[in-house]
């Protein structure tokens, strides 16, 4: 395992960490949770992903459980959680869902800090833009939870280019913590974002990325080419909305094409696409999403091949996907 900055700052976090999305509480408890976390770590991952919103704060819940049962020391490892979208409940949902304004920033830190059962919380994202709050109050407000102690790195996730910009720039003006990482969708299917949107940000600002869904939510396994089986993400009620994207048949002939590289390099379709995200030197860590052990294990065979990734095999992967990439 290697460990790259983030972005300008001096934290240090493992090329390859793991995320909490889809599968905590409602596919991994507190132990198979406690299980693959040392799994992880054993393997040099110190990255641990969540977000208040994941299974409405059950996520959290769940982390913070194994985390209490594995009795880490807290300097070993790295969590982060995002705000925005709320955990819904009973009344008037104003100032509770879908907002970025100081009133919700400053209660939501404090819920995820006691489901987490910290102290602090590493990084904090602001989970999506919210075009009815004033940037400034919300750089504020992010910039107050680092002041108090209760965070201590912030960024934005799956905000526009402008708007990190704009976010950087109020602090940078009035002295307050700046972001310093974004959280895209990063994979051979969606490429856009990190490889053309932000491409002035990692030198202007020195933009750290921690990319989500390396796989594109299972297509790049493989596993969906004949359908959605069992007990995959697709399967899941709340996830239907991807059905239509996982089966695709123009991207799932790509995925075969894919599968034939992998094979060259001794690996699979799902460590090949892991291994091209993180090939990406603008890229500070991937995050890996699994809902067994077993799983887990074999995404981290994508660190044998990422040094196997050459310029020619770059243009090869290219050449299949390019296409089909937005």
């Amino acid at each position: 395992m290697q460990y790259r900055r983030l972005g300008r700052s001096g934290l240090q976090v493992s090329e390859l960490s793991l995320g909490s999305w889809v599968t905590y509480h409602k596919q991994v408890d507190i132990k198979a949770a406690s299980e693959m976390l040392a799994a992880a770590f054993d393997a040099g991952v110190n990255f641990f992903d969540n977000a208040e919103v994941y299974a409405l704060g059950q996520s959290e819940i769940v982390m913070g459980e194994a985390f209490k049962a594995l009795k880490w020391p807290r300097l070993n490892y790295i969590v982060s959680t995002k705000f925005f979208w709320g955990l819904g409940g009973e009344g008037n949902p104003v100032n509770r869902k879908d907002t970025l304004n100081r009133k919700y920033l400053m209660q939501a830190i404090d819920g995820s800090l006691k489901r987490l059962q910290l102290d602090f919380i590493d990084l904090v994202y602001c989970h999506r833009p919210d075009p009815h709050t004033p940037i400034e109050e919300t750089v504020r407000a992010m910039s107050d939870m680092i002041t108090q102690g209760k965070a201590l790195y912030w960024g934005t996730s799956e905000w526009s280019a402008s708007d990190i910009r704009a976010a950087w720039e109020i602090a940078e003006r009035h002295h307050l913590h700046k972001p310093v990482m974004e959280q895209p969708q990063y994979n051979l299917f969606h490429r856009s974002k990190v490889e053309q949107e932000y491409a002035r940000l990692y030198e202007d600002l020195g933009l750290g990325l921690t990319t989500w869904s390396p796989l594109a939510s299972g297509l790049l396994t493989g596993k969906y080419k004949d359908g959605v089986p069992a007990g995959s993400r697709g399967a899941l009620d709340n996830m239907s909305w991807m059905v239509e994207g996982l089966t695709d048949k123009a991207k799932n002939a790509a995925v075969a094409q894919l599968a034939a590289v992998a094979a060259d390099l001794g690996g699979n379709v799902a460590q090949l696409a892991i291994a091209w995200a993180n090939h990406n030197p603008r890229v500070s860590t991937v995050i890996l999403g699994a809902s067994k052990l077993a799983q887990l294990q074999d995404n981290l065979g994508a660190l044998a091949l990422t040094p196997k990734l050459t310029p020619e095999l770059l243009a090869r992967i290219d050449a299949i996907t390019l296409p089909l990439a937005k």
